[in-house]
């Protein structure tokens, strides 16, 4: 596990006004990566306060010392993508982390020399010009909370509605990696075949679109095809998180699930833009709750001590719902999940080294999904399917309007804030979607499809 350093001080601040306020996702404390679009090219940048540190501008900048591990994993991102940093040695991210912690923080000796290079070095980040942070080859999303996985069971009718092998591995499917899109715009409405009210199969635009809180992580240094990671060195695999928004068609899904999700699936999956590093979040390790009495023992290869005492996260997170009625009202988006990443059955290491156990290769760039994490109580529900009660219970919001599924202009925005005492809190930004209305298929396909 990566050990605490003068990054993660909780006296330091930044003289960067908007990274001290008490609740700024991006404290100095934090630092995390990510990519953006300047003047028409793609850069690399680590987010600080409201601002972020353009990569490329300050390897050009002669801030960071010739031939320091720092400056070489600021070169390395010369292609404003963090593939090639996230495939070194974790020292390399950890040095150019380290080093502009001192740039930024208020008493830093090179603070005007900084300053005077501002405009190049650390522009004002918007929005729009976010792009995801690296190539993502690889997509796998895990089914690793045990009650989101048994009531979605018991809505389908199973008699057992927790799978067998749930409690002895982690269960996953391999997602749709073209269609991982940064946080923001539109979420187009998918279309599919499904079984409407009446029990007929037909095709149309998905009804029953739903969103999925969800933690990803970001694989750093791969392995080698043949050569799995054991569980207590899979932490040091892990580059970072970020928030995933797995957005599901249930309609579509539940009807064509049979080997896993697909169409269900595979229109479109939101991650917010900004990788928050392992290291960022040592302060916030802990160990992961306790496997139940009754539980089956842990295989070895999925036991390990390192992992025990620290593969869990204080880590909170929300979805917040706004629908057109209430943003033409003025009203502020209302939260509709509260939840805790304890609600996780398996750790994230423990995912590295199952998928990695067949000797499966994972690269640089690929992202892990951990599954909706729900809880046991109602406000811990971490999808509409499970706050509806699959539609049974109507979801009420405080304008009157009432949700079974989310609809066209709907709006929902993830965040998450790691919390502990003694520790400067860090966030990860949001991760939003607007839904917007199915595009019309042209008389003939339909009747094609049809």
């Amino acid at each position: 596990m990566t050990a605490l350093n003068l990054t993660h001080d909780p006296a330091r601040r930044s003289w960067i006004d908007s990274a001290n306020h008490p609740d700024a996702d991006f404290p100095i404390q934090n630092l995390p990566f990510g990519a953006f679009e300047r003047d028409g090219t793609a850069r690399a940048g680590v987010a600080i306060g409201e601002h972020a540190v353009d990569l490329h501008a300050l390897a050009d900048s002669g801030l960071l010392a010739s031939g320091s591990d720092a400056a070489i994993a600021c070169e390395a991102t010369r292609d404003g993508t963090l593939n090639r940093l996230m495939s070194m040695p974790p020292r390399y991210a950890s040095a150019l982390r380290a080093a502009l912690s001192d740039l930024l923080k208020s008493d830093a000796p090179q603070r005007a020399q900084v300053e005077q290079q501002a405009d190049a070095v650390l522009p004002r980040i918007d929005a729009p010009t976010l792009r995801l942070p690296c190539q993502v080859g690889d997509y796998t999303d895990f089914l690793t909370s045990l009650h989101h996985t048994e009531r979605h069971g018991r809505y389908k009718g199973l008699a057992d509605p927790l799978p067998p092998a749930f409690k002895s591995l982690p269960i996953a499917y391999h997602g749709r990696a073209s269609s991982l899109r940064v946080s923001g715009g539109d979420v187009r409405r998918p279309h599919g075949q499904y079984r409407d009210a009446n029990g007929q199969i037909v095709f149309g635009p998905a009804p029953a679109l739903d969103f999925e809180l969800e933690l990803a992580a970001w694989i750093g240094e791969g392995n080698a095809l043949t050569q799995p990671i054991a569980v207590d060195a899979a932490h040091a695999h892990l580059f970072g998180y970020s928030l995933l928004n797995d957005w599901s068609a249930k309609s579509i899904q539940w009807f064509e699930q049979v080997l896993g999700p697909f169409l269900g699936k595979s229109f479109h999956s939101s991650v917010s833009p900004w990788i928050v590093t392992s290291e960022a979040l040592a302060p916030f390790r802990k160990a992961p709750v306790a496997r139940g009495a009754d539980d089956p023992p842990l295989m070895p290869h999925l036991r390990g001590a390192r992992d025990q005492q620290e593969g869990g996260l204080h880590l909170e997170l929300h979805a917040h719902l706004s629908t057109r009625q209430l943003r033409e009202a003025g009203a502020d988006a209302v939260r509709i999940t509260h939840t805790h990443l304890d609600n996780l059955y398996w750790t994230f290491a423990q995912m590295v080294a199952h998928h990695t156990s067949n000797g499966c290769n994972l690269r640089s760039g690929d992202l892990l999904g951990s599954g909706t994490i729900s809880g046991a109580d109602d406000a811990a529900r971490a999808c509409l399917t499970e706050l509806t009660n699959a539609g049974r219970d109507p979801l009420r919001l405080p304008n009157g309007e009432t949700r079974t599924a989310l609809e066209d202009g709907d709006e929902i925005v993830l965040s998450a804030r790691a919390s502990k005492p003694g520790a400067v809190s860090i966030g990860f930004g949001e991760c939003r979607g607007r839904i917007a209305p199915a595009f019309a298929f042209a008389s003939g396909e339909v009747e094609a499809a049809a």
